[in-house]
């Protein structure tokens, strides 16, 4: 066990002297006690890497300061992010950052978290304070996961508090956000800038969490948003924009850009193995060696929920603007699968939606919950052709509306919603 204040690392000391302090004992591992309360500067993120214990004794702050050479993104990162390597067995604890406006260039495409972890199994965060996101940058962001848990966590500020892409089995609990984006995002595709690799979220759990709504500047996104998305072999001749993706030699490529609109006309196939390069004009990355062709959420629930900020609760989401769109023509359509809403309070009277459901999904399970106001819409975002068939269960759940299903709107014609409300079938539902 090592405690930090008798390696260096103390209140008050130069930030690089105080990073090179703890780095020193971070690349030691094992278990690492931030022993004395006060504010520790730091110049540049901290890299952790597998089996090793960062502790925070109550009291004790890391707060990110530019150097002479400007700012940076994360104030902590695992050591294998960079070359794609797993790291395990971390656990993070107490940590407090104040991200104090600091921010730079992302040293990984798309990984933008103040805490980020790519290619990371068995992960604890617990008791985790960010006060004040800056809008360029997420709390936690974690893409490329197995096995974790994040619990008992307080963010707030300008962007996403928890932003997770591909990844399997985790657990979000006991958390608190107040963010003027998504409180939550699983994000199985993203903008080419929010995620660095894609592929399905699955077998996870969200419960005891609140949405607040202190922060009175304005507010978008989602408590959560729930993201998928579809697309093709690249082909001579293809259409691209700003994040779309295609599948060329066995490896997945986006385009980066700006998001201003513009269509490119891809003539030359991606064929490089790492890193960018510019074709026909077009900023192909090579984003990751197993190709996939849909990414999308499944297998999750939500339980105790409760939501204060007048937003909408849930989007079932593609993104379909300059940013992104999730749905590139002629993909095959991806369904997301398996979603469960448990003790959902909407606590808020502003009229919004519940949850918008933009995608194909096969099930769809509220219950024990109140939605006062707040509808559950069924739309069209990327116009496939096909939506599929949804399987709507509502039990012994509440609206102030009257009937509770005179809060369900399908506004996709040829939709098939089989609609279940305390275990029978609307069968007059449309």
């Amino acid at each position: 066990m090592l405690y930090t204040s008798q390696h260096g690392f103390l209140p008050g000391n130069k930030a690089n002297v105080n990073r090179e302090a703890l780095q020193k004992l971070l690349d030691i591992g094992g278990t690492i006690i931030v022993d004395k309360p006060g504010i520790y500067d730091i110049d540049a993120p901290l890299k952790i890497g597998s089996y090793t214990t960062l502790v925070f004794e109550n009291g004790a702050v890391i707060r990110k300061v530019a150097s002479e050479s400007g700012g940076f993104v994360h104030a902590l990162i695992n050591k294998g992010a960079f070359e794609k390597r797993w790291d395990e067995h971390i656990v993070v604890r107490g940590m407090k950052v104040l991200v104090n406006n600091v921010t730079g260039t992302c040293l990984i495409g798309g990984l933008r978290g103040e805490l980020a972890f790519h290619y990371v199994r068995d992960l604890r965060l617990d008791d985790i304070r960010i006060p004040d996101l800056h809008p360029a940058n997420f709390g936690i962001h974690i893409c490329t996961f197995e096995d974790i848990n994040i619990t008992n966590c307080i963010i707030s500020g300008k962007k996403d508090g928890i932003h997770l892409g591909r990844g399997r089995r985790f657990y979000i609990g006991n958390c608190v956000f107040d963010t003027f984006d998504d409180a939550v995002a699983l994000n199985a595709h993203d903008y080419d800038s929010s995620n660095p690799e894609l592929g399905d979220i699955e077998d996870g759990v969200i419960e005891k969490c609140y949405d607040c709504d202190n922060d009175k500047d304005g507010r978008v996104g989602f408590f959560c948003r729930i993201l998928a998305g579809a697309w093709v072999d690249w082909y001579e001749g293809m259409e691209v924009q700003k994040s779309d993706s295609v599948v060329s030699c066995g490896r997945l490529y986006r385009v980066f850009a700006k998001p201003d609109g513009t269509r490119y006309i891809s003539k030359t196939r991606p064929t490089h193995t790492s890193g960018h390069m510019i074709l026909d004009g077009i900023d192909w990355l090579m984003v990751q060696s197993d190709p996939v062709y849909q990414a999308g959420v499944r297998n999750v629930t939500f339980r105790d929920i409760y939501l204060y900020k007048p937003r909408t609760g849930f989007s079932v989401h593609f993104d379909m603007d300059v940013w992104s769109r999730s749905f590139y023509p002629g993909a095959t359509n991806p369904m997301q699968e398996q979603l469960v809403f448990d003790n959902i309070r909407v606590l808020h009277d502003g009229g919004n939606s519940f949850m918008i459901i933009n995608t194909p999904v096969d099930s769809l399970s509220i219950v024990n919950s109140s939605l006062r106001n707040n509808d559950i819409i069924f739309g069209n975002a990327a116009k496939l052709d096909d939506m599929g068939k949804t399987r709507l269960s509502i039990q012994n759940s509440f609206s102030s509306a009257g009937e509770i299903t005179s809060l369900i709107r399908n506004n996709v014609p040829n939709k098939q919603i089989e609609l279940i409300v305390d275990g029978k079938a609307e069968k007059s539902f449309r």
